[in-house]
């Protein structure tokens, strides 16, 4: 059976789940939808959805702990493709919306759900900026600091292996995206 497929224009709902339990969710608009690509937009003010109850090992979602209801800045194009442990996503700055740079967001793969997609955010990330000649590691000790929170199981050594692939892969100038 073929997954089902968005139209661009669609409202696809991006849930994180944690340890089972979905603990972040926000509606994201379909751009594009194909079996090599699936580029969702995250629109300016758009709301996050926190779950009221439940069961969170790990705590309350950071968004959530911070007090951010919603999406700030400019929106963001999030280029996922099937079997990807990240996305690419694109940043812009400015009034004139100019290119800010590439975010490699390390995650779950994604999982279809009838409403949109199921992933888990895993903090560690890499950023190329617009002007810089090379990509930064981001959020190294936040990373750390949720592995001793419980919030990876066994997934530690997965996580830093997928940034280490897709720092590869931009030392070796192997950019899909730029396409």
């Amino acid at each position: 059976m073929t997954a089902q497929r968005f139209a661009p224009g669609d409202l696809v709902v991006r849930r994180e789940v944690l340890l089972g339990e979905v603990w972040f969710a926000v509606p994201t608009i379909c751009v594009e939808d194909t079996p090599e690509l699936l580029a969702l937009y995250l629109p300016p003010g758009a709301e996050f959805g926190f779950p009221e109850s439940g069961t969170f090992p790990a705590g309350r979602h950071p968004w959530q702990a911070a007090g951010h209801r919603a999406w700030t800045g400019h929106g963001k194009l999030m280029l996922h493709r099937p079997g990807d442990a990240h996305s690419v996503d694109v940043f812009w700055s400015g009034p004139e919306r100019a290119f800010a740079g590439w975010y490699f967001n390390l995650q779950d793969p994604l999982r279809r759900t009838p409403v949109g997609v199921d992933t888990l955010d895993h903090e560690l990330d890499l950023w190329w900026g617009a002007d810089a000649d090379r990509y930064v590691w981001k959020d190294v000790e936040l990373f750390a600091q949720r592995l001793v929170e419980g919030r990876y199981p066994g997934m530690a050594t997965a996580i830093r292996a997928e940034g280490d692939r897709v720092g590869a892969l931009l030392d070796a100038g192997r950019r899909w995206w730029d396409e």
